[in-house]
């Protein structure tokens, strides 16, 4: 489900909705000392929703990283699940894709939440 007018993207707002909203119900790698693990999929797929823009990927050795471009500018706000920088290589992606690597219920859990924290 894609928005039909993108709302504007506000990096801190977005990120602090995130942290509340990112549970064991949106991705079964979550941890309460990193609380973007395994985020990724959900996360691109709703920033993509609200906010407009691409979904891109970064093959990993443990799977494909997914994150979002706007307006030209990469954004990534599960980036913190990482302990070292990654080496982006920004391929294109779609939201098939990114939800091939999570389920429906755990994104519709996820805009749940996150509808509720972002205001």
């Amino acid at each position: 489900m894609c928005a039909k007018v993108a709302m504007p993207f506000e990096r801190d707002r977005v990120a602090a909705a995130l942290q509340h909203s990112w549970s064991l119900e949106t991705s079964g790698q979550w941890l309460v000392s990193n609380p973007a693990h395994g985020q990724c999929n959900v996360t691109a797929l709703l920033i993509n929703e609200f906010f407009g823009g691409e979904i891109l990927k970064t093959p990993l050795a443990e799977g494909d990283h997914f994150y979002n471009r706007i307006n030209g500018r990469r954004i990534d706000l599960t980036d913190s699940q990482f302990e070292a920088p990654l080496n982006y290589l920004d391929l294109r992606s779609g939201r098939d894709e990114a939800l091939a690597g999570s389920s429906t219920a755990k994104y519709e859990f996820l805009r749940s939440a996150f509808s509720r924290y972002y205001k």
